[in-house]
């Protein structure tokens, strides 16, 4: 790790250009110089940045999905519950991979979805994530948690999220602590607007996502430990919970599997400024079977049917 964080010191010192992606685990870290990309890897950012190849997707998509068995939920989400009513956490992330079949390929999903950040590693993984990491402009680092997410197609389906209890302690538990986290590498952090809405269009629903978005000032040398800066934020606040070490023992007994790539991140520095996601809306190859990873947050409101549900909810292509 020390070795990666001192790489990307270096690249961002230099101002050289480069992309990276880190699994959750921090146990596989890639960094690669933009004029050194590896063919099987493609990115696409909203900001402008991209690199992948022009590929025209004609046909319509097959998407069936099984998610993961209800007792399997069942037994991780009552064990989360437990956890929180010892006071062990208070806000944890729940996540499962779900099996699907789908007539698409990896790299013809990529091409499809419609997202502000998408990454390919072709006959890995895809990811077409609504969910910025941290953005860091003009000295200034910004953050953008996502919790609350309902059924747009709902009567009166932005008053009754936004007025929903279980759901603003959710949104104001991981603002609180992105808010820590940034204090960790800057200063003057402020939330700028808080539970603003935007909507998520899906072949099958349309989705209204309720985010905040945090700031903080860096020091002026920050490109010199930007790896520095990178790995004190890690895991990201919005995929694991809070107490962050303590929550994510819970999550790792909880769901009993590596997530690997899986809610890690991506991100481009361009040699004067840097964004990245969180690696979410997440499609995966495992031999020849195709996953699906998605989840929420627990708290002690959670309900199970309805935390269920919204795992089901999140496994969808977002479409043009």
């Amino acid at each position: 790790m020390e070795n990666i964080i001192e790489k990307i010191n270096s690249l961002a010192r230099m101002r050289f250009p480069f992309l990276f992606l880190f699994d959750y685990e921090l146990e596989d870290l890639q960094v690669f110089p933009l004029n050194n990309l590896p063919s099987e890897i493609n990115y696409f950012f909203s900001n402008g940045h991209f690199c992948c190849d022009a590929l025209r997707v004609d046909k319509e998509l097959s998407f069936h999905k099984t998610p993961v068995a209800r007792s399997r939920f069942s037994d991780a989400f009552q064990y989360c519950k437990n956890e929180i009513e010892y006071g062990n956490s208070f806000l944890l992330n729940l996540t499962f991979a779900s099996e699907i079949e789908t007539n698409y390929t990896l790299e013809e999903i990529f091409h499809s979805a419609r997202s502000p950040y998408k990454i390919l590693w072709k006959d890995r993984f895809v990811s077409f994530s609504p969910e910025c990491f941290v953005k860091i402009k003009d000295d200034k680092i910004y953050s953008y948690p996502m919790k609350g997410t309902i059924d747009a197609s709902i009567e009166n389906a932005r008053e009754k999220i936004l007025a929903n209890k279980k759901e603003e302690a959710e949104h104001y538990t991981i603002v609180d602590l992105i808010r820590n986290d940034l204090s960790r590498v800057s200063t003057n952090v402020a939330v700028t607007k808080f539970r603003y809405i935007d909507e998520i269009v899906t072949p099958e629903k349309n989705l209204l996502q309720v985010s905040s978005e945090i700031q903080g000032n860096l020091p002026k040398d920050w490109r010199n430990q930007l790896g520095n800066i990178l790995m004190d934020l890690l895991p990201a606040g919005s995929i694991s919970g809070a107490p962050k070490e303590k929550t994510c023992e819970i999550i790792r007994a909880a769901e009993q599997e590596k997530r690997g790539f899986y809610t890690g991140i991506a991100g481009i520095y361009d040699g004067e400024t840097l964004d990245s996601c969180v690696l979410i809306r997440f499609v995966e190859k495992n031999g020849d079977k195709t996953f699906y990873r998605s989840g929420g947050g627990i708290t002690f409101q959670s309900d199970e049917e309805a935390e269920y549900n919204e795992l089901i909810d999140k496994i969808y292509v977002p479409s043009f």
